[in-house]
C-alpha cells in the first residue's frame, strides 16, 4: 500500500529560511526603485547645468527688468513695469527689431534653400564627395577677425571685390553701408557664406537615411529626379528641415557677430549703432548698446525678454507653417 508524500490541499506551506523573505523583498523593492528613477538620474546632469546657466540667469534677467539698474553706477531702484511701457514705445527698439527681422529674411530663406540643394547634390555618387563635404565645415573654423577683414574688403565701396564686379557689367558702385537694404544684403551673405554648409551636412545625414527603394520605385514609374527630389525627399526630410528652420530662427533673431564686424571692419569700436543711421542695428547691438555701453542694464535686461519671447513666437509661426506647408498631421 502506497503512501502519498504531496502535502495536503489547503496545508500550511513550509516556513521560509531565515532572512529569506525579507532580502527577497528588499532587492525587489530596489529593482523596482532603480527601474523608476534610473532615467532621471541619466537626464538629471542637462537640467542641472540648465538650471544653473540657464533658468536662474532667465529669471535674473526677469527681476533685473524691473528695476533701474546701472553696473557702473551702482543704481538698484524699483521700477515695475516702467521699462516695459517704455519699450512699447521706443522707437529705437522698434527700429532694430525691423532691422533684425529684415535681415533674418533675406538670410534664412536663401541659406536653407541654398543648403538643401547641396546637399541633394552631395548625396550622389560623385568624384572626391569627401573633399567637397569637408569644404562645407571650413567656415564654421573660419576665424572671424578674417572673416571680418575679407567681407569688409569684398563690399568696401571704393575698391571692394564686389563694386568692381558689378562695375563689369555696367553698374555703379555701391555704398554697402550707406543703405538699409544694401547693408541687409551684405550682411547676409556673410551669414549664408558662414552657415550654409552647416545646415547642408545636416540635410545630408538625414537624406542618407531614406531607403533606396523609394526611388528605384520612381525611377521605375518613370519619376525624374527632379519630382523625386519635390515628392520623396524634401517629404521624407520634413522633421529635419523643421529643425533646421528653428534653430536658423533662433540664431537669425539673436544676430550679432557679422553686423558688429561689418560696421567695424574688423577694428574695435565703443558703441553698436549699425551705421550712422542704425540701418543695420540689430536687438542683440541696441540690448548691448543699452546695457553697458549707456549703463541702462534694467532697460537691456527689458530688451533681452523682448528678445526672448519674440523667439518663441517666431519659432512656433515656422513650425506651424512648415507642417502646413508639408501636409503633416
Amino acid at each position: 500500500m502506497s503512501v502519498s508524500v504531496r502535502p495536503a490541499t489547503g496545508a500550511a506551506a513550509p516556513p521560509p529560511a531565515p532572512g529569506g523573505e525579507p532580502r527577497r523583498g528588499w532587492r525587489a523593492r530596489l529593482a523596482r526603485m532603480d527601474l523608476r528613477a534610473s532615467p532621471y538620474l541619466f537626464i538629471s546632469p542637462f537640467y542641472l547645468v540648465f538650471i544653473l546657466f540657464g533658468f536662474f540667469p532667465l529669471l535674473y534677467t526677469l527681476w533685473v527688468s524691473l528695476h533701474e539698474w546701472g553696473l557702473a553706477s551702482g543704481t538698484r531702484e524699483w521700477a515695475g513695469l516702467e521699462n516695459y511701457e517704455y519699450l512699447l514705445t521706443d522707437s529705437d527698439f522698434w527700429h532694430a527689431t525691423v532691422n533684425t527681422l529684415g535681415i533674418f529674411v533675406v538670410a534664412t530663406i536663401p541659406q536653407l534653400l541654398i543648403a538643401l540643394f547641396i546637399a541633394n547634390t552631395l548625396a550622389r555618387r560623385m568624384r572626391a564627395s569627401t573633399l567637397f563635404r569637408i569644404g562645407m565645415v571650413a567656415p564654421l573654423v573660419t576665424s572671424t577677425a578674417a572673416v571680418a577683414i575679407v567681407f569688409t574688403q569684398m563690399f568696401d565701396r571704393d575698391f571692394g571685390m564686389v563694386n568692381w564686379a558689378l562695375g563689369l557689367v555696367g553698374a555703379g558702385d555701391i555704398d554697402w553701408q550707406a543703405g538699409r537694404g544694401w547693408s541687409w544684403l551684405a550682411i547676409a551673405v556673410m551669414v549664408d557664406w558662414r552657415w550654409t554648409g552647416y545646415n547642408a551636412l545636416i540635410y545630408l545625414a538625414a537624406m542618407q537615411a531614406i531607403p533606396k527603394d523609394l526611388y528605384e520605385a520612381a525611377a521605375i514609374d518613370g519619376a525624374s529626379r527632379i519630382r523625386q527630389f519635390w515628392q520623396i525627399t524634401v517629404p521624407m526630410l520634413q522633421p529635419t528641415i523643421i529643425f533646421t528652420v528653428i534653430i536658423a530662427t533662433i540664431g537669425g533673431l539673436q544676430l550679432f557677430t557679422e553686423p558688429v564686424l561689418f560696421s567695424a571692419g574688423g577694428g574695435i569700436t565703443n558703441r553698436m549703432d549699425g551705421g550712422s543711421l542704425h540701418q543695420f542695428q540689430t536687438i542683440t547691438m541696441y540690448m548691448y548698446d543699452n546695457a553697458f555701453t549707456d549703463d541702462r542694464y534694467g532697460y537691456g535686461a527689458t530688451v533681452a525678454w523682448a528678445l526672448f519671447l519674440l523667439i518663441i513666437v517666431f519659432s512656433l509661426l515656422n513650425f506651424l507653417f512648415v507642417r502646413r506647408t508639408g501636409g503633416t498631421r
